[in-house]
């Protein structure tokens, strides 16, 4: 598929034409300027022409070790790998400096190049677009991301640019990835559940505080500077999915901007941010909660675990950072301890010390990954569940309430992702939550469900002889 980048400096309406030409809001936009940071691709629509399409961070002048040095670098590489540029202008502000600089940037790469200038429908962008010329790059296509405006016109230029053999042949289906396009997953009742799959793509979030290490350990899965890192905390802001391959097995992974408590959220762009790693979660098969070994299971820490359960995707820890640990055994014995008790309630979830920064431990975090993945996924028939309900109800009887003990009728397993179950019986509300517990508590000892949310609904029997009349005597 043919691979186009918006490049352009900050605030000139890149975002703004990706979620025009994916046809969603999905990249963040505000009117600061520099709020892309990452490549976040896309699959495009426009008109008859089908191709992937790459926003990029606001290219400007920094050295290479600072922040937006090493945005600058990462717009570079999409630059490179891209079949075409399309190079962003403000026409109602008109050409700056950087404009100049970075044209001359693209003749020295000599890679094709569409001239755009964006806010053309703006009183006084005629001027602008005319200056547009003086760049060097060919006639500028006059166009308004915000109201759809030119994009006849910008398709025609992309053909003249690549050819019309370049989208002969393209396969045009629909990508099923949020950050491309695609609605999440139905609700409930309104499609038929997903059949377990293991040759499919295994979908993963990535998520935690921020400076958590998340982003390093994508690089590190790569075995590339895919995503943007450094320092400095909450670098990440859009949720950007990334394809690779372990073991042959198909892998899209979602960096996530961090997540911090609520209550220290104000800003409308981090508010963004949050919504946009919530619904990349939401997405998601399996869910790798990254934690700081340094200063692990802080509030935020249980209160992301907490999310992810309510959720009921498929957690796995990374306790990550593990090279600046001195002392592991000691460390290793008090990350079990504080795993078991403080997360009850996704007993026996799998735990992996991880270093993003040297690659320790990747392989054993993507075994985990499958293995709750997999889990997750697990049926059990209604035959053994109810031989193991009859066991557990022999063994500890549900309550008596008001010399009226409860009675348990039957057991089914409604469906998976995450393990589902309906137990009928004559008084729900009597049956007590301490009851519940044990029995969920069963479901993961005796099958394995461990790790992993389990749903247990109790649901009242139907009384056979409740619609029928008294006979008169």
């Amino acid at each position: 598929m043919v691979t186009i980048a918006i490049i352009g400096r900050p605030n000139v309406g890149k975002s703004t034409l990706f979620n025009r030409l994916v046809g969603r809001r999905l990249a963040l936009v505000d009117d600061r300027p520099g709020v892309t940071r990452d490549r976040r691709p896309g699959e495009a629509k426009l008109m008859d022409l089908a191709f992937e399409i790459v926003d990029t961070a606001g290219l400007e002048e920094a050295a290479a070790d600072t922040l937006e040095g090493r945005m600058r670098a990462q717009t570079e590489a999409a630059i490179d790998a891209a079949d075409l540029s399309l190079f962003l202008v403000d026409a109602k502000h008109g050409l700056t400096p950087q404009d100049a600089a970075f044209a001359d940037l693209l003749r020295r790469k000599g890679g094709k190049v569409v001239l755009v200038a964006n806010k053309a429908e703006a009183r006084g962008a005629a001027a602008g677009l005319i200056d547009a010329y003086s760049l060097g790059l060919g006639e500028p296509v006059g166009i308004s991301a915000e109201h759809g405006e030119g994009m006849g016109e910008l398709r025609d230029a992309i053909v003249e640019a690549l050819g019309p053999e370049a989208f002969a042949d393209e396969d045009e289906d629909e990508a099923d990835d949020p950050a491309a396009g695609a609605a999440p997953t139905a609700a409930e009742g309104e499609a038929p559940e997903p059949v377990y799959d293991p040759t499919k793509p295994l979908r993963i979030a990535i998520v935690g505080r921020p400076n958590a290490g998340k982003s390093t350990l994508i690089n590190r899965f790569l075995g590339e500077d895919r995503m943007l890192t450094g320092p400095e905390a909450g670098i990440t802001r859009d949720s950007i999915s990334v394809e690779w391959e372990w073991r042959g097995r198909k892998v899209k992974v979602f960096d996530t901007a961090g997540l911090r408590r609520k209550a220290r959220i104000q800003e409308k762009l981090e508010k963004l941010s949050v919504a946009d790693a919530l619904r990349a979660i939401r997405f998601a098969e399996v869910v790798v909660i990254v934690l700081d070994v340094t200063i692990p299971f802080e509030r935020q820490d249980l209160s992301i675990v907490d999310l992810i359960e309510r959720e009921g995707r498929a957690p796995v820890i990374a306790f990550n950072k593990w090279d600046l640990v001195e002392d592991r055994q000691a460390l290793l014995a008090d990350l079990r301890e504080k795993t078991g008790r403080l997360l009850p309630q996704i007993r026996g979830v799998k735990a992996v010390t991880v270093s993003g920064e040297t690659g320790e431990g990747i392989d054993r975090l993507m075994r985990a990954v499958a293995d709750t993945h997999e889990i997750w996924n697990k049926r059990i028939t209604t035959a053994k569940l109810n031989q193991w309900l009859d066991k557990m109800v022999a063994h500890h009887p549900p309550p008596a309430v008001a010399g009226r003990r409860v009675n348990v009728k039957y057991m089914t397993q409604v469906k998976s992702r995450p393990p589902t179950f309906i137990v009928s019986t004559s008084r729900p509300e009597a049956l007590g939550s301490a009851y519940t517990r044990y029995l969920v508590n069963g479901l993961r000892d005796s099958f394995g469900l461990v790790g992993v949310p389990i749903r247990l609904n109790l649901r009242k029997s139907d009384n056979p002889f409740a619609s029928r009349r008294k006979r008169p005597s």
